[in-house]
């Protein structure tokens, strides 16, 4: 039987919802299920990593794993491996997943894979899916090494309702401090905006806001919706948004229940960064826009009537 260590994706002291999502599709094909939680006050977690379906927990909690680290983080998640003998490793989508990925795989010495949207297992041989050439074609890749580790696509796995675990904790003992480099301070987007890889509903503004007032507009909106604000590559390189709200093959992969695209056209670059939604909604005056292509609910019209009819409507349906 396959043995699959999922590492937890822990923020500001919460378990975020893809773990419970590999752990799913570890359990779905039939793997033993395990996971491994890293930082500083983690055990108070363990309840919650064992309802995420977890048979095993390995718990690295230190005061000195507080702030990210990717040498100390990747020597726990590396322990753990070892220690359960796990065929495949799998990170979540985030930017600590895929720092760490590479470096643990190079100290496993095994396969290494980011963005895979689904695996297969069969006699022994692990096969993955990715897409490849900005969402264009989908590989389907035979690995050739007993052990892989994999970066998962956001959204690419749903956790199951009724999943359960079983408490088997194992203490990891502390890594050795990196002397390399060490974390001073850790700055956050001080705006309080909802991460967008966090949000259920996600919001974007394109081109088509023109200037500031439109996104302006369109912010509005995304908050009536209590939703992640995002842009494309347009208003980020015209400087009306930071690079952090891009989403794209260039920027972020979001994976949410609604994505609502508003004046963007549907470059493939965009496209990439948020097909993955359970449903989209898009706004554009264009009725050839590429975006109509991808979205399940479409409006034609300009966004500077559209959305306060749609803010109008939000505020009688909350009524």
């Amino acid at each position: 039987m396959a043995k699959v260590l999922v590492v937890a994706d822990i923020k500001q002291g919460v378990l975020k919802g893809s773990t419970a999502e590999l752990l799913s599709k570890a359990g779905s094909i039939g793997a033993q299920t395990a996971v491994v939680a890293i930082g500083s006050g983690v055990n108070a977690l363990l309840s919650d990593l064992i309802n995420a379906g977890s048979d095993t927990q390995y718990i690295a909690d230190d005061p000195n794993l507080a702030m990210f680290s990717a040498g100390p983080y990747a020597a726990c998640v590396v322990d753990a491996a070892r220690q359960s003998n796990a065929d495949l490793i799998w990170f979540g989508f985030s930017e600590s997943g895929k720092a760490l990925a590479p470096r643990v795989a190079a100290q496993l010495d095994c396969a290494c894979a980011t963005e895979i949207t689904d695996i297969t297992l069969a006699g022994g041989q692990i096969e993955i899916t990715r897409p490849a050439i900005a969402n264009k074609v989908r590989q389907r890749i035979k690995v050739n090494s007993a052990q892989l580790v994999a970066v998962v696509r956001a959204g690419a796995f749903e956790a199951r309702e009724d999943i359960t675990g079983s408490e088997n904790v194992v203490t990891l003992s502390p890594p050795a401090p990196d002397l390399k480099a060490v974390i001073k301070e850790l700055l956050s987007d001080a705006g309080g905006d909802i991460d967008l890889a966090d949000a259920d509903i996600v919001v974007s503004v394109g081109r088509g806001a023109k200037d500031q007032a439109g996104v302006t507009l369109v912010k509005a909106l995304a908050d009536d919706l209590n939703a992640g604000f995002g842009a494309s590559r347009a208003l980020v390189d015209g400087g009306f948004m930071a690079h952090n709200k891009q989403v794209g093959q260039t920027g972020k992969i979001v994976a949410p229940t609604l994505y609502i695209a508003v004046g963007i056209s549907g470059a493939i670059q965009h496209l990439a960064g948020m097909n993955g939604s359970k449903a989209i909604l898009a706004i554009n005056k264009d009725p050839e826009a590429p975006i109509f292509n991808v979205a399940d609910y479409g409006i034609v019209g300009d966004l500077f009537e559209v959305v306060p009819v749609l803010r109008e409507e939000i505020k009688k349906v909350r009524a």
